[in-house]
């Protein structure tokens, strides 16, 4: 198997390169028997490109994205269509680094080690359109914030978290309200004034909001979290410390259910949001790949034991 490590040098505010560079070539050094080699992308999705290429060779590759979220983006959308012979590890090195918060901590996965002697599992994944999304999918105002956040995330010392905090902020002022017609699975469900609509394969989105409590991203389902606009701003404001903890569920402006496809007519054009890539749309489905694609848990993730204890679980307690 040849292992090969996409480098983004712009994650992390740009000292990823610096970071994880010199630890592949020793790594590499000190296991000569492992194929190993490192790709720096050059450019926003060339990374996408580039996986691709090298993932329709038909030869079993482990690609290991080093960056944040849109790192995983790129190479997710250049491995899926492989997952036979293509397997995804993440060592986590940018701001939010949500779809691996999963796994345990980001500070514990950099160490190369553990994810050259992970363990694979077949995950799902959501499409949409001509994107692929392995955590989260949404429309509304959390879209919305999605689409601003990338401006803050440009201004020095802002963390991950701290750019979604304040763009969502901003949009309380701004973008409160989406006048959506919901189906799931292709029957239709609602339709109303909703404060943001949510397909969720993983749990955390947005630098650790944790949107989607209760999702696992193996299980064959995506959890759909619709929340109606039946606040007001000020009230609203007092409500965002209990949804970045994934107390929303229950709030009598929530509709939680679970299917295999998600559609949403919008009256205006209104943010999608796959996986922090954001554009403007009249209507976005989101739906279920199931089994997509091929996932490396770190060799020091709780991931199996707390499946088995029950501490991981889709079920509400």
């Amino acid at each position: 198997m040849k292992h090969i490590f996409i480098v983004n040098p712009k994650s992390g505010k740009g000292k990823v390169l610096e970071f994880i560079k010199p630890k592949i070539e020793q790594y590499q050094k000190d296991h000569p028997e492992l194929d190993i080699e490192i790709h720096i992308t050059t450019a926003p999705y060339e990374g996408i490109t580039y996986v691709k290429q090298r993932a329709s060779s038909g030869e079993h590759i482990r690609f290991y994205a080093c960056g944040g979220d849109g790192t995983l983006f790129e190479v997710v959308n250049g491995a899926y269509l492989y997952p036979d012979t293509t397997e995804v590890a993440v060592i986590p090195l940018g701001s939010g680094n949500d779809f691996i918060r999963l796994f345990g901590k980001a500070s514990e996965m950099t160490n190369i080690d553990d994810h050259v002697n992970g363990t694979p599992i077949k995950l799902d994944l959501i499409k949409c359109g001509d994107k692929i999304a392995i955590n989260q999918c949404s429309m509304g105002i959390d879209a919305e914030v999605c689409a601003k956040q990338v401006y803050f995330k440009k201004l020095p010392f802002i963390t991950g978290e701290m750019a979604y905090t304040f763009s969502l902020v901003h949009c309380l002022f701004r973008k409160l309200k989406s006048y959506f017609k919901i189906y799931v699975d292709d029957e239709f469900k609602m339709e109303d004034t909703m404060l943001f609509s949510l397909c969720a394969n993983s749990r955390w989105y947005g630098g650790g909001y944790m949107g989607a409590p209760l999702a696992i991203p193996d299980d064959g389902l995506l959890d759909m979290i619709l929340v109606k606009s039946k606040v007001s701003r000020f009230k609203l404001a007092t409500m965002m410390a209990a949804y970045k903890r994934g107390e929303h569920l229950d709030w009598d402006i929530t509709t939680f259910v679970r299917g295999k496809k998600l559609h949403i007519e919008s009256k205006k054009p209104a943010a999608v949001n796959v996986d922090g890539e954001c554009e403007y749309v009249t209507e976005a489905t989101f739906e279920l790949i199931e089994k997509g694609i091929t996932f490396v848990v770190p060799k020091n993730s709780t991931y199996f034991d707390d499946r088995a204890s029950g501490k991981i679980s889709g079920e509400r307690k």
